[in-house]
């Protein structure tokens, strides 16, 4: 798999590029290889779960993690266009609190590492997007939680012009003030 990597400002929140080989034919390229995926990272991942979302423009999904059995997601867009946010709630960290956010595309490839420990949220910039993700662990509803995505405390300048398109249990995340988070 060649595959540039980039630290985001969280060092652990990784942006992996792939090399495409195109021709009039269309294209190609390797989007996981868990070899090549410890050789850049020093990580051995294990995905278990792999989800696939559809959402309109504007709809704002997250931020989702799970406190007792969390998970790692490799995310990427296989249609449209997202803006794709990672939130660090690892209590102890210097980056406690603290996002990072990246724009993935079907056009660009890219990918986010979400290691566990981190919230994950994205909105909807194109007409509409697909996104794939990767888990390192099952989706276990009793562990899950949601931090509010209009939370001051975080700050996050979404993209976005009005309301987004939220679910009521999004809607209803708590303040990073009151969440669970890991120690």
């Amino acid at each position: 798999m060649e595959m540039k990597v980039t630290p985001t400002a969280i060092p652990e929140v990784l942006v992996f590029e792939p090399q495409v080989y195109g021709d009039d034919r269309g294209f190609f390229f390797e989007s996981f290889n868990a070899r090549r995926f410890h050789e850049l990272t020093g990580q051995r991942v294990n995905f278990i779960q792999d989800n696939h979302t559809r959402s309109a423009r504007n709809v704002l999904r997250g931020l989702h993690y799970q406190i007792d059995q969390p998970q790692g997601k490799l995310v990427r867009v296989i249609a449209g266009a997202v803006f794709d946010v990672v939130v660090d709630l690892r209590a102890q960290s210097p980056f406690f609190g603290r996002w990072v956010g990246v724009e993935l595309s079907a056009e660009n490839r890219r990918q986010v590492w979400v290691p566990p420990g981190f919230a994950h949220g994205f909105v909807v910039t194109s007409d509409s997007a697909e996104c794939l993700y990767k888990t390192t662990d099952y989706w276990a509803p009793e562990h899950e939680r949601s931090i509010l995505w209009s939370d001051a405390a975080l700050a996050i300048d979404w993209p976005i012009s009005g309301a987004p398109i939220v679910s009521a249990k999004d809607s209803a995340g708590c303040l990073l003030a009151d969440a669970d988070v890991f120690r």
